[in-house]
């Protein structure tokens, strides 16, 4: 499987570039965006340095990184990420997604339309299970999940709990994700 640009109505999913990161750097700059995530905002150094962390790929040749910019097309600007850390096993692929939209774009439906397309991608790329962990207390990021067509389960994770596409059998939950994180 190879990534691709993802077309939505409105919105192009570009495969992550290292180029990407000033303009990025500045979209992802609100510390809001950390409330739940964590950490603080990179400066376009740093990210810059973090995207060819990325683009280079994870080292174990079971786990690989997909990470698109969002791109919304009638203001030609970025507005987020979405990502997805798929795992090849012996049952088949199965991918853990997240998704970030800058603060000046949020309440649009930026992320939902973005993690739609996600999902519907990794679907048509043959991935059998797709989850997302997300914060209890993050209503914005679970109505996002539920409208891309996940259910939170009984399952926790570092604090977070687990959605996944329903009747799928996912990624055990053994630890946290770089391209997800």
């Amino acid at each position: 499987m190879k990534i691709g640009v993802i077309e939505t109505g409105g919105l192009t999913l570009v495969p992550l570039a290292v180029e990407h990161a000033d303009e990025m750097a500045e979209v992802l700059s609100d510390p809001a965006l950390h409330v739940f995530i964590g950490g603080a905002p990179y400066s376009p150094q740093a990210l810059r340095a973090r995207y060819e962390r990325l683009v280079t790929g994870s080292s174990d040749p079971s786990v690989t990184w997909w990470n698109w910019v969002i791109r919304l097309r009638e203001e030609k600007c970025l507005t987020g990420t979405v990502q997805a850390t798929v795992i090849d096993a012996e049952r088949g692929c199965a991918a853990e997604v997240a998704w970030v939209v800058g603060t000046a774009w949020q309440g649009r439906g930026i992320a939902t339309e973005a993690a739609r397309g996600l999902v519907a991608w990794l679907q048509e790329q043959g991935v059998q299970g797709i989850c997302a962990h997300i914060h209890p207390d993050h209503h914005a990021s679970a109505a996002v999940a539920a409208a891309a067509g996940l259910a939170p389960t009984g399952h926790w994770h570092e604090g977070e709990i687990r959605w996944e596409l329903p009747s799928t059998h996912l990624l055990a939950d053994d630890g946290g994700t770089e391209a997800g994180r």
